[in-house]
């Protein structure tokens, strides 16, 4: 069986040259320019749209992240308007796509969460760096918000990674967010002893305490008649950055006042009753 070959004589090239390279070849000059000049727009308009942020005063991690995805997308566009002047059926691309990104969407599932709830935080911002939070079961200083997790720096100096989806889908207590804190002690002391000479030690020793807030005043009162003890609410204001502190110096201060005022502080008990068996069964 012998090879077929072309008759390039019976081909009409001022024809094919017309209907075929002509058409095509100006396809595909629009679509380059198409894809040259919008993607100049586009750009153009993500540096737009970041300026205008900028003036917003919106951190910026967020509005750099807002770019890149404002990119991606205009890009995209971009690219299927470029195809599409091809004459490429850039309809079946587009559903191609989207099941490529369905795809993917089930298989990154946990990481799609964490990435979301990390634009729920940059947007809604419940803490920045810098403040002492307590959120995703862990407590530490916030150094970096990033897309997927968080960086934070434990008390003891421990660098924690928590993912984002952990944090923003449980609750956030933002420690260091307010200016003041209220420092809450229970102190008890016996039933035997004064209460009025205790409330009045008390007083006294958190009116001395220079670290202690004037506004709000600090309450001091009779909280709970417990089982071995009668219960003191001692809550004075501080400033945020002085809680510990004052907390640890005012627990000290309390115990040598009431040591000095003859009051002491009672402590579990218990009383055992021995009983001579043996003797009741003869």
């Amino acid at each position: 069986m012998g090879l077929k070959y072309f008759d390039l004589s019976k081909i009409d090239l001022e024809k094919v040259f017309v209907d075929y390279i002509i058409p095509w070849s100006t396809n595909l000059i629009a679509a380059v320019l198409i894809f040259v000049v919008g993607s100049i727009v586009a750009k153009w308009l993500v540096n737009l749209i970041g300026i205008a942020l900028g003036k917003s005063k919106m951190d910026e991690m967020l509005i750099n992240f807002l770019k890149n995805i404002l990119k991606w997308v205009l890009t995209l566009i971009v690219l299927i308007a470029a195809i599409d002047q091809l004459g490429i059926n850039t309809t079946s691309f587009i559903a191609v796509l989207g099941a490529a990104g369905l795809a993917v969407g089930l298989a990154l599932k946990d990481s799609l969460q964490n990435f979301a709830s990390g634009v729920m935080l940059l947007i809604f911002r419940p803490f920045k760096a810098g403040d002492l939070v307590k959120a995703g079961g862990e407590e530490g200083v916030v150094e970096e918000i990033r897309i997927f997790s968080t960086k934070m720096r434990s008390p003891d100096n421990q660098e924690l990674i928590i993912p984002n989806g952990d944090i923003f889908n449980g609750t956030i207590t933002n420690v260091t967010a307010r200016d003041t804190r209220r420092i809450d002690l229970v102190i008890g002391i016996g039933y035997d002893y004064d209460i009025k000479l205790a409330k009045e030690t008390l007083e006294k020793v958190v009116k001395a305490n220079e670290l202690v807030l004037e506004d709000p005043e600090p309450f001091i009162a009779v909280g709970e008649l417990g089982g071995s003890s009668v219960d003191f609410h001692v809550r004075p204001w501080v400033k945020t950055s002085d809680y510990f502190a004052t907390k640890c110096a005012l627990t000290e201060e309390i115990k040598l006042a009431l040591d000095e005022a003859g009051i002491s502080i009672p402590y579990p008990q218990m009383h055992v009753h021995m009983e001579n068996v043996g003797e009741e069964a003869k």
